[in-house]
């Protein structure tokens, strides 16, 4: 009888074979994972003793940990690099966001003004930085960091990058600054109230409550006074703004790009104004941002543009941050709309969406606002029998079909 390399009979390859297939072929993929997980430990090892760490806290920080392959999975899909920058701001910047920051500013109103008068940073941008890292330190990550930061070190394409941050993890650790059972983040190490990556850290956390630790995760004080000297040190120009919203010329085609600097007085020469009209002003070379292209919103956007980038280097989130603080200032929405036919919801909507999903009968999980696989695989179930397009999308279109299809005719 001929078999396959894996010993399944053709004959068997029913829908039982195929369940045994998959399964010995996810068993061989995890096998080759963990034996090459074990001798990328033992390099790590190396070059964490030759770093400064202890063999005694790499072993202890080590035990047990096996490879992460969710880990892996989700440096394919970072929201930042795959969701329309309209459904990414509509998801950041919502009203209960805004509503929180603005709580939020009233309650650490102190440590704020100390922040903002001991690094110039404004009160508003580290609001914001809180805000759209983890929800005001609601939603920091479960995933423990040795773990996620060994298999990054381990597997894919920035493993040089990833053994840095996790050499930088264990000194956290060796130090006595944050607990082991306590450093939990990201899938890439980011951890923290404000997210910071474990090198970000080591250069510019501080001990802004006077406890004589550097505690980003259980200390708010901590952790808005390092995001402060953080953004000081990366270039933040005191009392400068990121920007503001523009409007161009009919047709433009002029020049555009973060890196795309030229002096205020061209910007004017080209016809680029304030979206209200007026001309520009503030200091320095300014670019001009088009993140949906020339149809949508733009932005005129100076150094502090900059700074926040270097804690994130992806515009959209960097847009995030900043349209979020002028919200948190009081400042309103974008006043040019998206060029979209289907624009992104808030998290209230999202919610709405997945409530009104699952009393239809669709599995979406827990009604929270995120929209994983089963929330997705839900809403094109909802498509495919009402007949709109399949995309599984959760956007103003399909929460419109869901309030119809509910309407008594």
């Amino acid at each position: 009888m001929m078999r396959s390399h894996l010993g399944v009979p053709p004959e068997g390859r029913g829908a039982a074979g195929r369940a045994l297939l998959a399964f010995l072929l996810a068993a061989w993929a995890t096998n080759a994972l963990a034996a090459d997980f074990s001798s990328c430990l033992r390099e790590l090892h190396r070059e964490a003793v030759a770093n400064g760490i202890t063999p005694q806290v790499f072993d202890t920080a080590m035990a047990g940990v096996e490879p992460d392959q969710s880990v892996l999975d989700a440096m394919d899909s970072q929201p930042e690099f795959v969701t329309p920058i309209w459904d990414y701001m509509a998801g950041l910047v919502d009203e209960q966001r805004i509503a929180d920051g603005r709580a939020k500013l009233a309650e650490w109103a102190a440590v704020l003004a100390e922040a903002e008068q001991r690094f110039g940073v404004d009160r508003h941008v580290l609001l914001a930085v809180w805000g759209v890292e983890t929800d005001y330190g609601k939603v920091r990550g479960g995933r423990p960091l040795v773990r996620s930061l060994a298999t990054v070190s381990c597997f894919g394409e920035r493993q040089r990058f990833f053994r840095g941050e996790f050499v930088a993890a264990l000194h956290i650790i060796q130090d006595g600054d944050i607990r082991p059972e306590v450093l939990v983040g990201s899938w890439a190490g980011a951890f923290g109230q404000t997210q910071f990556m474990p090198s970000s850290f080591q250069r510019f956390a501080v001990d802004f409550d006077g406890d004589g630790r550097r505690d980003i995760v259980g200390s708010v004080a901590d952790a808005l006074g390092s995001t402060a000297n953080y953004l000081k040190r990366v270039g933040w120009v005191s009392g400068e703004s990121w920007g503001y919203e523009v409007r161009l010329p009919p047709d433009y085609r002029g020049p555009s790009g973060r890196r795309s600097r030229q002096a205020l007085a061209q910007w004017r020469r080209l016809g680029v104004k304030r979206v209200n009209g007026a001309a520009l002003s503030g200091g320095g070379p300014a670019a001009l941002l088009l993140p949906a292209g020339a149809g949508g919103p733009a932005f005129m956007v100076f150094k502090n543009f900059d700074a926040i980038h270097a804690y994130n280097a992806a515009e959209s989130y960097v847009l995030a941050i900043a349209h979020l603080s002028d919200r948190l200032r009081g400042a309103g929405p974008f006043q040019t709309a998206w060029p979209t036919d289907d624009p992104g919801l808030s998290r209230a909507e999202r919610r709405e969406v997945q409530q009104r999903l699952l009393e239809r009968g669709f599995d979406v999980g827990v009604v929270d606002g995120a929209i994983g696989p089963r929330t997705r695989a839900a809403i094109e179930a909802f498509q495919t029998s009402v007949g709109l397009p399949v995309d599984g999308r959760a956007g103003a279109r399909v929460l419109k079909a869901l309030k119809d299809a509910a309407t008594p005719r």
